[in-house]
């Protein structure tokens, strides 16, 4: 069954919280600019009410949900969402909790924040949150919206460690089960910045079905039943394992390097779509589209 629901997962800006980071950058406020200049307009715009929806902004994966939380909800407001709050969901016992309950029941948009995606999933997984939610994007219009940690964790599988420079040997990329909002797919953020494209070409490789998405800062993907589209000022890197011919994957011990035959790569930019179902990429503004003719008269 499809859902009715949209994702938007984002790239991110800022990372914060995250165990497996090195560098904090402590201003957030000044990088959440970027989200005025059009994502954020998308998922108001996207949402079910527009400026009327109720928008719950969680801030669980942050380790300075007082800073990002109001950040967000005055980036909502300065584009004229009127119904922005900020849920602060610090442990499953609130997760579980009637309040926390009826303020997801009443949510048109969920915008998880960036930090750590481990934090988020072990918090809120399984819970009656969780569960809220997920009912909710399957059978309503409904927006699940994340940036960098809350991209992550959107999809059934969700990368939580690794380090980009050895990304390829066997075993450096550490995985574990996501939120489960788009299937099939595994995706990485902060991703051409930090170098990450070996991160994903290893997750693809130890399952082929999974399309490997890795999304730029101030870059994401809106995603509504089979088709993704770019949104954003960066680039979307997407890695299809399905035509794989080889590897050396099973034959070669922990931390030993991998080779791979055959790996398809597709670069979005703004406003390029990506089908789900038949793996598809459109470029929007391609130089190999008609040019119109010019009239003889």
């Amino acid at each position: 069954m499809k859902s009715k629901g949209k994702l938007v997962i984002i790239g991110g800006a800022v990372n914060k919280g995250s165990f497996t980071e090195t560098s904090f950058d402590q201003n957030v406020e000044k990088n959440l600019n970027f989200f005025e200049r059009g994502i954020l307009r998308k998922i108001i715009d996207e949402s079910k009410l527009k400026e009327d929806s109720v928008i719950e902004v969680i801030t669980t994966a942050s380790q300075i949900p007082d800073i990002v939380g109001p950040e967000y909800k005055k980036a909502f407001e300065y584009l004229g969402a009127k119904n922005c709050n900020i849920l602060d969901i610090q442990n499953r016992e609130q997760a579980n909790s009637d309040a926390i309950v009826a303020r997801a029941n009443a949510a048109d948009v969920v915008m998880f924040t960036g930090g750590d995606q481990l934090r988020l999933t072990s918090i809120l997984g399984g819970t009656r949150f969780h569960d809220s939610i997920l009912n909710k994007y399957q059978n309503e219009d409904f927006i699940y919206a994340g940036t960098s940690a809350g991209a992550a964790a959107a999809s059934e599988n969700m990368i939580y460690q690794g380090s980009s420079s050895e990304a390829l040997l066997k075993g450096e990329i550490k995985t574990t089960q996501g939120l489960g909002f788009i299937e099939n797919v595994i995706i990485d953020t902060h991703f051409v910045q930090r170098g990450r494209i070996g991160r994903l070409f290893q997750a693809v490789v130890n399952n082929p079905r999974t399309l490997g998405i890795g999304l730029g800062e101030d870059t994401g993907l809106f995603i509504e039943e089979d088709t993704m589209t770019a949104i954003g000022s960066g680039l979307v890197i997407l890695v299809d394992g399905l035509q794989i011919k080889d590897t050396n994957l099973t034959n070669v011990e922990l931390g030993q390097p991998i080779s791979i035959k055959n790996l398809i790569v597709d670069v979005l930019s703004m406003n390029d779509t990506f089908d789900l179902k038949s793996r598809e990429m459109t470029i929007v503004n391609s130089q190999y589209n008609p040019i119109p003719q010019m009239s003889s008269e």
